[in-house]
Parts: C-alpha cells; sequence; structure tokens
C-alpha cells in the first residue's frame, strides 16, 4: 500500500507539472488598417468646414488633430512661425508634429497637409472661385490615413516590433496657400507647401537641436488619396530623390494584391510637400498622390473647387492606401 500510494503521488506531480503554464513568447502584433476609421477621421475634418489658415475652423481643428494624436500615445508638439505668401505678406504656419518613440534615432517620416485652399480657383462659375474648398480628399484624406495609421502603431508600442519603431508624423500647414488662378499681381516663386518649406529649413539648419540627433531613413507624403478608381503613379521628384522607396512602396503594393492603383507609370513633377522635404531637408520623400491624366488639370474633376466634399471619399481607396503605407513600415 505504501509503494501504491508513492506512485500515485509520483503521478499527480508530474500532472501538475505539466499543467503549469510556461512562459510564453512575446508575439508581435500585425497592425490592421480600418477604413471605417480613417472615413470617421476624414468626416471628423470636414465638419469643422474649410481649414483655411486663420478661421476658427482651422485652430479647432488643430485641436482635434493633436488631442487625437497623444490619445493614440504619440508625443505631439507644434511648429510654429512666419512665411511668405503670394503677395508678400507673413502668413502664419502652424504644423503638427507626433513622434512615435522619441528615444529612436533612425526613423521614418510620414506626412500630410491639413489645411485647406481659400478659394475654389477651379470652378467654371466666378462667383464660385471666392468660397473656400471643403478638402474632403485634397487635405482630409491624407491626415485621415495617417490618424488611423497612428492609431495601429500605438497598440504596439508595448511588444518588441513596436517598441523599436521609430516614425514621425508630420501634418504640414499652409499647403494649400499658393497664387490663386485669379491673381494678376506679381508672380513669386515657392508660394505653395509652405508648411513644409518651413519644417525644412528648420530640420536642415537645427536637425541635431530640434530633433535630439534624428535622421529620417525616408519619407512618405499622402495627398488626395480618398478619391473612387484613384490612380497613384510614380511622381518625377519621388523618383529623382527617393526612386529605390517608390520602388519598395509599389512593390509592396503590387504583394498585397493592389496593382491596379499604385502602377507601373509615370508623371510629371508635381510642386507638393515632399518636394521640399527631399530638396531642403535632404529627406529621400515619396508622394503618393491622385492622378488623373485624362483630366484638364491632372487631378480630380473636382480638385480644388466646391465639390471636394464627402461624396468622393472611397473606403476601398483608403483601405488600399492604408495597408500599403502599414506594409512598408513594418517590412
Amino acid at each position: 500500500m505504501k509503494r501504491k500510494w508513492i506512485y500515485v503521488f509520483v503521478l499527480v506531480v508530474v500532472a501538475l507539472v505539466g499543467c503549469k503554464k510556461q512562459p510564453s513568447k512575446a508575439v508581435a502584433q500585425s497592425p490592421v488598417f480600418s477604413a471605417d476609421s480613417a472615413y470617421e477621421y476624414i468626416r471628423d475634418q470636414v465638419t469643422f468646414g474649410p481649414r483655411v489658415p486663420g478661421t476658427m475652423a482651422h485652430y479647432d481643428c488643430a485641436m482635434y488633430l493633436q488631442k487625437k494624436l497623444e490619445g493614440f500615445g504619440w508625443v505631439v508638439r507644434s511648429e510654429q512661425g512666419l512665411m511668405t505668401d503670394y503677395k508678400g505678406d507673413n502668413q502664419p504656419v502652424y504644423n503638427i508634429i507626433a513622434s512615435l518613440n522619441p528615444q529612436i534615432k533612425q526613423r521614418i517620416l510620414l506626412c500630410a497637409h491639413w489645411d485647406t485652399r481659400p478659394w475654389a480657383d477651379e470652378e467654371d462659375d466666378y462667383e464660385l472661385r471666392m468660397k473656400p474648398v471643403l478638402g474632403a480628399n485634397d487635405g482630409a484624406s491624407g491626415v485621415g490615413v495617417l490618424l488611423e495609421v497612428a492609431r495601429e502603431l500605438g497598440k504596439l508600442q508595448a511588444d518588441s516590433v513596436g517598441g523599436n519603431l521609430g516614425v514621425d508624423i508630420v501634418l504640414f500647414d499652409c499647403e494649400d496657400m499658393g497664387t490663386p488662378d485669379f491673381y494678376t499681381g506679381k508672380q513669386t516663386e515657392n508660394t505653395w507647401c509652405l508648411g513644409s518649406q518651413f519644417w525644412s529649413d528648420n530640420y536642415k539648419k537645427y536637425g541635431t537641436m530640434l530633433y535630439h540627433g534624428t535622421k529620417y531613413k525616408y519619407g512618405i507624403l499622402l495627398d488626395m488619396v480618398g478619391g473612387t478608381d484613384a490612380v497613384f503613379p510614380k511622381e518625377y521628384h519621388s523618383m529623382e530623390f527617393a526612386s529605390q522607396y517608390v520602388e519598395k512602396i509599389w512593390r509592396n503594393a503590387q504583394r498585397l494584391g493592389y496593382g491596379k492603383y499604385f502602377v507601373d507609370q509615370y508623371c510629371y513633377p508635381i510642386t507638393d510637400d515632399h518636394y521640399y522635404v527631399s530638396t531642403i531637408a535632404g529627406v529621400p520623400c515619396v508622394d503618393i498622390i491622385h492622378y488623373s491624366p485624362d483630366s484638364d488639370t491632372g487631378f480630380a474633376s473636382f480638385w480644388h473647387t466646391t465639390r471636394d466634399d464627402m461624396s468622393n471619399i472611397n473606403k476601398q481607396t483608403l483601405q488600399v492606401v492604408g495597408e500599403v503605407v502599414l506594409a512598408t513600415i513594418m517590412n
């Protein structure tokens, strides 16, 4: 009997040891982009009205964007200054900068502009040209995608992958303050993309001091990325300054099955924020931008008109762009 009880005791101990929960290996969480969330972030911006610099809608939207990014766990600050506008006047600039794991020096830059055009100067009706643009696609779409990217990346900070990921999101102001078509005064250069010029100047001059030695491997700019049946060709300046990253992004798009959106075609040079990030700041930056070669302007029919509203925002396009951006960052 004694030997039997000893045998039973050993079996129980072995069973208990076998049932003991073993330490599990940390598994990196894969970010999953939600077009529904991005769509709502776009709608939120549009609800403020046109985000023309100097208006209350512009201020309210800035507070909204900062609060959202902070809520996703990013370190947020603003960058303020003055730039010369198309009339030679001082134009206030308010850039919003959000950092994930700011202690990491080697980083990726994601950007979009958050302001909207003060004039619908592509309207056929002259009376409508003085109205501001709502900017659902031209402005809000890129920001909406980046907010969702920020939300997903913010979830990763606790694991081994996310904790080693250094990303900055910069939302540029005053991109759309360029000389209106109806202006008859003296034309000046570089009247577009005032916020990115301001940021790029600061990064070039004071990068070590302001950014604690930060060095960007590459940048991605999102502009007009919400339209139905959008097509994103390889833009000239992107290929000029960041061709290896263009190819990387477009390969990821092909791998994900989105080749009909990220087409293996080229388009003419576009003056956009990425140009100044590449040429002034020295950060190779890729422009993901909807280009329509069959239109008179090269862009969608509602570009710089009063029709740039939520009716033009397509969730499938948002999904495609968001997935491609996340795949590029995580790869």
